[in-house]
């Protein structure tokens, strides 16, 4: 695999992580609701999550979603209903600031771990993984178990650098509005609909 293939295939993974779609959509509200390190670490909950569908292209365990309709719904079944209990979360969710002005926050690890279900729940990824990888994988130069786990750590290179900027860009602009209680309670009902919109999507799309 020659470098013009491994740069192209970074631009083209640049631009998919541009384009709008469930996961960076997750990361802006979450920034938005949570700030600058929770978005960060949802950030790196999704690409934990990337790192498991890479694993599961590279040892043909994403056919099995592609060849079976049971494990497919199963999958996006669990997804939908954990981005509904995220939408019922946000809907009944206490102001993050206090009367006192402190400031009452989520761990990080419940942040970092949100991501990781979300994107791990989603069997489309895997799909996705499927057909996109093996495009750039140069089957006569041998090992290609090795290039398609390179090409996935590129693709989740890729990932920090656009979903991680989203995140603190997000941050930025929502960071002087969000000791407003009312904007504050604005975005969890925004962020509450985003939820179901996505389960709803999830629940919609079919294996092929």
């Amino acid at each position: 695999m020659g470098p013009e293939t491994l740069i192209g295939f970074f631009i083209a993974s640049l631009l998919l992580a541009l384009t709008p779609g469930p996961d960076n959509i997750f990361v802006m509200t979450h920034s938005m609701l949570r700030g600058r390190q929770a978005g960060l670490a949802v950030v790196m909950g999704l690409c934990t999550g990337l790192l498991v569908h890479t694993a599961a292209v590279a040892l043909g365990l994403a056919i099995l979603f592609q060849t079976s309709d049971w494990a497919f719904i199963v999958l996006k079944t669990m997804g939908a209903v954990y981005l509904l209990y995220l939408a019922w979360q946000a809907f009944t969710a206490s102001p993050v600031s206090g009367n006192n002005g402190t400031e009452h926050r989520p761990s990080l690890i419940w942040s970092y771990r949100r991501g990781m279900i979300m994107n791990i729940t989603n069997p489309k990824v895997s799909l996705f993984f499927l057909a996109f990888l093996p495009q750039f994988v140069v089957v006569e130069a041998g090992q290609v178990t090795g290039q398609i786990i390179l090409l996935g750590s590129l693709f989740i290179v890729a990932t920090i650098l656009i979903f991680g900027s989203m995140a603190l860009l997000a941050a930025r602009v929502s960071g002087f509005l969000r000791r407003s209680p009312l904007f504050e309670k604005n975005i969890h009902r925004i962020a509450g609909i985003v939820f179901i919109g996505l389960a709803f999507h999830l629940l919609m799309v079919e294996s092929s």
